[in-house]
Formats: C-alpha cells, structure tokens, sequence
C-alpha cells in the first residue's frame, strides 16, 4: 500500500532574534529554565538575592 507524503512549509526566522531569557541566579548558575519574555523571567528572579535576567542566543553572540 503506497504512503502519502504532505510537505510541510515552516516560517523563516531570523536567527540573530531567536532571544531566549532566563536568570542567572546569585550562586552563577542560571536557573534550570527558559522564559518567554524579559517580564516573565523579571518575575521570576529574585533581585534582592542577587538574581540578575539575561538574554542569550544559542545560535550565535551577535545578539552582543
């Protein structure tokens, strides 16, 4: 029995703002995860103890 095969078209993306957030917690780890947005991961940190959000690009540093 022949399969079907459909393609399927993605959306380009540049990949210099592919910017992910996350937190760099006061002990230099960052934290076990990614956020959505700078507000989410503002959210989350903890300033008073030395928590500072990042942004980073797995892709390359051009974001710098």
């Amino acid at each position: 029995m022949p399969s079907e095969q459909t393609a399927t078209t993605l959306e380009w993306s540049d990949p210099r703002e592919e910017i992910e957030f996350s937190v760099l917690m006061a002990s230099g780890r960052l934290a076990p995860r990614t956020f959505a947005s700078r507000a989410e991961a503002e959210s989350w940190a903890r300033p008073e103890d030395g928590d500072q959000v990042v942004s980073f690009n797995h892709v390359c540093a051009c974001d710098r």
